[in-house]
């Protein structure tokens, strides 16, 4: 497949993204570490590279409100945001989701106050799971600007119409520079048709109202209709994947990606870019010692991947690595995690794992510190702490 190789960093490669998916409306507010993405997209406006209306909004509440409109008219709409401006928004999250409207948002995730942090974690985003949006989560700055593309495809499916957001983390991929292989126009416009709202569409010529009062005797079957999509997404997820594979040449997994799990006894979850250093952590395990060990990395938290969870109930034990946390309960991912496995016969022990909070690093000798702590459960069949904080100052595991 032909690519131009070039280097962008994450922000970069999401706003190309957006513009190789032709978007026609984008509502901006900036706010670190998102703000060059819309910057790099009013510059290919400017420039004439991408035919589309910017509008600067007065805050990120009314972003995404702008979003709803313009997708509602029938305009294919991409915005972004991070941290603090992603929460103000979650009342029209709702809205964006129940109203059934396919936008893209580039989400970089940064931890939220109080204490100020412009660094990353994922509990902005996570705290948006019960709002109705499909939610990626990518490993590396390719993988930003390919499901950015896919997103669309996912959302605007007739199956599916609902909202996705695609995380990059803050500074960790939002400011790095990596090679990036860019699919060339064409090739996207092929795989990505324009969006046609068939269904309903704001109109000046022919002005409609649109009741969104619901008495009781539908309100459910409404919220049913949008589990009835989340879960068609799962095998459009799968689709759209392997279509652009066939078209492009890269395959991220779909739903989740299993990385030497062929004969894992044990395994670590994650999503995000600490999947790259568990990769890295795997492969050494691997060579060094022999143990067998693999990854599960998770794209995809919403829809949760239940049945690819299940075909791992053989393992022996899990880690799950959280970059975010459910005070009181443990980390989300983690608990979905074990949600997953509850009715299986056969289940693995589950030990849970917070790192990486504010921007903390997690690097290669953690996770294999994580793997040997699993591989020591699987051994005495008890998991004496339900979840670990890696890394507290001075401490190792605890």
């Amino acid at each position: 497949m032909e690519t131009e190789k070039l280097t962008f960093t994450g922000n970069e490669s999401a706003a190309l993204g957006a513009k190789l998916a032709r978007v026609e409306v984008v509502a901006t507010y900036p706010i670190t570490p998102q703000s060059t993405i819309v910057e790099n997209l009013s510059r290919f406006i400017a420039n004439g590279e991408l035919k589309a209306e910017i509008i600067n909004a007065e805050s990120e509440h009314a972003a995404i409100s702008i979003c709803i409109g313009a997708s509602l008219s029938g305009a294919r709409t991409f915005t972004a945001t991070a941290s603090q401006g992603l929460v103000l928004m979650h009342e029209m999250l709702h809205w964006a989701a129940g109203a059934r409207t396919p936008i893209v948002m580039a989400v970089t995730n940064r931890a939220l106050c109080v204490p100020w942090s412009l660094h990353a974690d994922f509990q902005d985003a996570i705290s948006q799971r019960d709002t109705g949006w499909i939610q990626f989560y990518c490993e590396n700055n390719q993988e930003v600007l390919d499901t950015i593309i896919q997103a669309y495809k996912i959302s605007e499916d007739k199956r599916v119409l609902l909202p996705s957001m695609v995380s990059l983390e803050g500074f960790i991929l939002t400011h790095t520079v990596e090679r990036v292989d860019v699919p060339k126009q064409k090739d996207v416009d092929e795989f990505l048709p324009p969006y046609k709202n068939e269904f309903f569409y704001i109109d000046p010529e022919n002005p409609l109202a649109e009741n969104v009062v619901v008495l009781p005797d539908w309100y459910m079957e409404y919220r049913y209709q949008q589990e009835v999509a989340m879960q068609n997404a799962k095998e459009v997820i799968d689709k759209v994947s392997k279509e652009y594979f066939d078209k492009i040449g890269r395959n991220w997994g779909g739903l989740i990606e299993a990385y030497m799990m062929e004969d894992a006894e044990v395994a670590v979850v994650t999503m995000g870019t600490i999947a790259g250093t568990a990769r890295v952590a795997v492969r050494e395990m691997r060579k060094k010692s022999g143990k067998k060990v693999g990854l599960i990395k998770v794209r995809c938290f919403r829809p949760f991947p239940v049945e690819e969870f299940k075909k791992f109930s053989s393992l022996k034990a899990l880690a799950v690595i959280d970059r975010s946390y459910s005070f009181g309960c443990g980390g989300p991912l983690c608990t979905e995690v074990k949600s997953a496995f509850y009715n299986t016969e056969e289940k693995p022990l589950i030990l849970g794992v917070v790192a990486g909070l504010g921007g903390r690093d997690v690097n290669v000798g953690d996770i294999i510190n994580v793997l040997e702590k699993t591989i020591e459960v699987s051994k005495t069949g008890k998991v004496e702490r339900e979840t670990i904080w890696l890394n507290l100052k001075g401490e190792q595991l605890r």
